[in-house]
C-alpha cells in the first residue's frame, strides 16, 4: 500500500516508513522525464533554481528578506494545516527543495509525490527527505513515504506518469503557478493535471503574485521598473503603454529580483491577470 492510511476506511494506518536506507529516492529514469519539449522561459526558470545555493541556518536569520521568507513560510503553513487531513495523499507541483517538507509532516500526510522543474531543487529535495542535509541545515526524519520528480509539471501531461500513484486527495502549487501562464497551453496543461490527478472532492492549495497589486506598482512607477532595498521588478518596452488585455492575459512577462543574499540573482516571472482563471475553462473531474 503506498499511502499510511487504509483506502478503504480513510483512517491513517501511522505505518512508519521504509527505513533511509530504502526510502524512495529520486527515479533516475524520471529525470528531465517532461522536459524534452520545454520552453526557453522554463529552462530558464529551472536554471535559475538550480543555480541557487543553499543557506546555513545563521545565513538564513541573516537575510535581508527573512522576515519575507517567515510571512510566506506561514501562509503555507495556515493553508497545508487548513485544507490537509491526516493520512492524505498530497501532490506538491513546483516541490522547489523540498522546504515544505517539515509542513507536510506535522499535517501527517500519508503519501508524498514532489514535480519539480530544477533537477538541482529535486535533488536537494531527496537529500532532505532522507535525512542526508549539510550539518549546518536542519535534519530530519519524515514520516511518510515519498516519490520526487524532476520535470515541467506545466508543460506535459501527468496523469500516465503518475498513474500508480493517482488519485490524490490535495494537490498543492506554493509561489509558481504564475509561471504556467507564459501561454494559454501551459495555463490550460496545468490546471488539466491538477483535475485529472486529484480524486472527486479534493483539495487544491495555491500562492501567487497579485497581478492587480504589479500593474498598480507599474502604472505608478515613472518607468518601466520600480522596487525598493530589497527587491526590484522590470517590464519590458512591449508594455510601456502600461496597459494590459483581459483578452489577452497570457505571456506577460517581467523581470523580477529579489536580495536573497549577497551576489543573488534574478529570475523571468510571468504575470497572471485575475480574470484568466475564469476565461480558462478545463473539465474538472472533482
Amino acid at each position: 500500500m503506498k499511502r499510511g492510511y487504509d483506502d478503504e476506511s480513510g483512517s491513517y494506518s501511522g505505518a512508519p516508513p521504509p527505513p533511509p536506507s530504502s526510502r524512495p529516492r529520486l527515479d533516475p529514469t524520471g529525470v528531465q522525464q517532461f522536459l524534452e519539449e520545454e520552453s526557453t522561459l522554463a529552462r530558464k526558470v529551472a536554471d535559475h533554481y538550480s543555480a541557487r545555493t543553499n543557506q546555513t541556518l545563521e545565513e538564513r536569520e541573516a537575510s535581508p528578506i527573512i522576515h519575507l521568507k517567515k510571512l510566506n513560510n506561514w501562509i503555507k503553513s495556515v493553508l497545508i494545516q487548513l485544507f490537509t487531513r491526516r493520512g492524505d495523499a498530497v501532490l506538491d507541483l513546483a516541490c522547489g527543495k523540498g522546504g515544505d517538507l517539515i509542513k507536510w509532516d506535522k499535517a501527517k500526510v500519508g503519501y508524498y509525490v514532489g514535480i519539480d522543474i530544477a533537477e538541482g531543487s529535486v535533488e536537494d529535495c531527496r537529500t532532505r527527505y532522507n535525512g542526508d542535509a549539510d550539518q549546518n541545515q536542519r535534519r530530519k526524519k519524515f514520516t511518510f513515504p515519498a516519490r520526487l520528480f524532476c520535470g515541467d509539471c506545466f508543460q506535459a501531461g501527468l496523469d500516465k506518469a503518475l498513474e500508480d500513484d493517482a488519485p490524490f486527495d490535495l494537490c498543492s502549487c506554493q509561489f509558481a503557478m504564475h509561471y504556467s501562464w507564459s501561454t494559454e497551453a501551459r495555463a490550460r496543461q496545468a490546471l488539466a493535471n491538477v483535475s485529472a490527478l486529484l480524486r472527486p472532492g479534493g483539495t487544491f492549495i495555491g500562492t501567487m503574485p497579485n497581478a492587480n497589486v504589479i500593474i498598480k506598482k507599474l502604472r505608478e512607477a515613472e518607468g518601466l521598473a520600480f522596487g525598493n532595498s530589497v527587491y526590484w521588478i522590470r517590464f519590458d518596452e512591449e508594455f510601456a503603454y502600461k496597459k494590459f488585455k483581459s483578452s489577452s492575459p497570457f505571456g506577460i512577462k517581467y523581470k523580477f529580483h529579489l536580495e536573497v543574499h549577497i551576489n543573488a540573482g534574478s529570475a523571468s516571472n510571468v504575470l497572471r491577470l485575475s480574470p484568466s482563471f475564469k476565461m480558462v475553462k478545463v473539465p474538472l473531474h472533482c
